[in-house]
């Protein structure tokens, strides 16, 4: 995989984390996942990949 991609895909999973972390625990509402830790665990799982995608990426440019 390219750096560009493992760059594009990181950013893209940590603003995605980011929004479910913040719809998990209440802070951004309007949709079903408002207000369901559960969904706050994904996305901090989401966003600790992104971030890992983001520093290979960088790392290996």
């Amino acid at each position: 995989m390219s750096n560009g991609i493992r760059i594009t895909l990181g950013i893209v999973a940590t603003l995605v984390g980011l929004v479910w972390i913040g719809q998990g625990l209440n802070i951004l509402p309007g949709s079903s996942m408002t207000g369901d830790m559960k969904w706050a665990y994904i996305g901090g799982v989401v966003a600790l990949v992104g971030l890992v995608l983001l520093f290979m990426g960088k790392r290996k440019a």
